[in-house]
């Protein structure tokens, strides 16, 4: 099963290192790639054989009355589940920063179909610390939570972080035929609808974390926003991007702004 896995996963890090060759964001090195798919397959494995099957309850939602920290919304990608976030709440709940990790659901059902899911989130966490909190996404929950800001007032949230979203599409759902994965299409109706809605204006801040190896979500420009924090994280594959020890950190110190 593992080889199985890691012969698809290297289908497409050559697939995303031959379309990122014609992006406006420059190119990994072909030996950066191979890197990344190693550490891809390991942490993939991980997440979907252990983390999430077994592991999805392990760290409940944290919301200790009265806290003053800043809360946070963790908002997972497609395929996921809560336990996506396992390394992260045990770090938040260390910080003793309130937090909720809402599943997604239906699994393949539209991205809009979530909003309320994130809707209820914000307001659990905001409710215990009176203050608007940090969305946290991973992959398609960046979308999740940019259709949740077309009918909601901004401010109630301080900052939206995304990992590997697919912004403005992805190459690889061309492939799909489930709803939530046609709409992340490049140059796709539902996109850009969105784009319409929910430009920068009146927008929370974002900050963009992408790689030039993410072999899902790709070219690599997809994944940033205008006049967004874009950061690079580069060499990373698309899981393993929310694992990245320095990410999470220079992520959790948003915190405190």
């Amino acid at each position: 099963m593992a080889l199985g896995h890691a012969a698809f996963l290297a289908l497409e890090f050559v697939a995303s290192y031959h379309v990122n060759g014609r992006d406006s964001l420059c190119r990994a090195p072909a030996i950066q790639c191979v890197r990344a798919w190693l550490a891809e397959s390991r942490v993939a494995l991980q997440v979907f054989c252990w983390q999430q099957p077994f592991r999805s309850r392990a760290v409940a939602d944290h919301l200790p009355h009265g806290s003053r920290c800043r809360g946070v919304v963790l908002v997972h990608g497609f395929l996921c589940n809560r336990g996506f976030w396992n390394p992260w709440m045990r770090e938040l709940r260390a910080r003793d920063h309130p937090f909720v990790a809402p599943n997604l659901e239906p699994v393949f059902g539209s991205i809009d179909q979530y909003v309320q899911c994130i809707e209820e989130a914000i307001t659990r966490v905001s409710t215990v610390t009176g203050r608007p909190p940090v969305l946290v996404c991973h992959s398609m929950g960046g979308l999740a939570a940019r259709s949740w800001l077309r009918g909601a007032d901004a401010a109630r949230v301080h900052r939206i972080v995304t990992i590997g979203t697919p912004h403005r599409g992805t190459w690889l759902a061309r492939f799909s035929r489930t709803a939530n994965g046609r709409q992340m299409r490049i140059d796709g109706d539902w996109l850009r609808q969105m784009e319409i809605e929910n430009g920068s204006a009146g927008r929370p801040p974002f900050t963009c974390w992408y790689s030039n190896c993410d072999n899902v979500v790709f070219p690599a420009s997809t994944a940033t926003l205008s006049n967004a924090d874009n950061r690079l994280a580069a060499g990373r594959g698309h899981v393993e991007l929310a694992f990245v020890p320095s990410l999470r950190q220079q992520t959790l110190a948003l915190l405190e702004d």
